[in-house]
């Protein structure tokens, strides 16, 4: 996942990327963890989920569990 710091990444390599972030964000990371395993930025994380079409958490989402609104109420 390590991309070299500052450089501009564009063609296969941003694709790659997209598909990798994304997949390790719908899988729970948060967008933090995500730019300190791949030395980017926090910004840089966001710009390429967003391009990828990722559906992004709210604030503290990954710690909320993944409940339908019936197993709440039934708990």
């Amino acid at each position: 996942m390590n991309a070299a710091k500052y450089a501009h990444i564009t063609g296969e390599v941003r694709n790659q990327l997209r598909t990798e972030f994304s997949r390790h964000y719908e899988d729970g990371a948060s967008i933090r963890s995500l730019a300190q395993a791949s030395g980017r930025s926090y910004g840089f994380v966001h710009t390429v989920l967003t391009e990828a079409g990722t559906r992004l958490r709210g604030p503290g989402g990954a710690n909320r569990g993944h409940h339908t609104a019936k197993e709440r109420t039934d708990e």
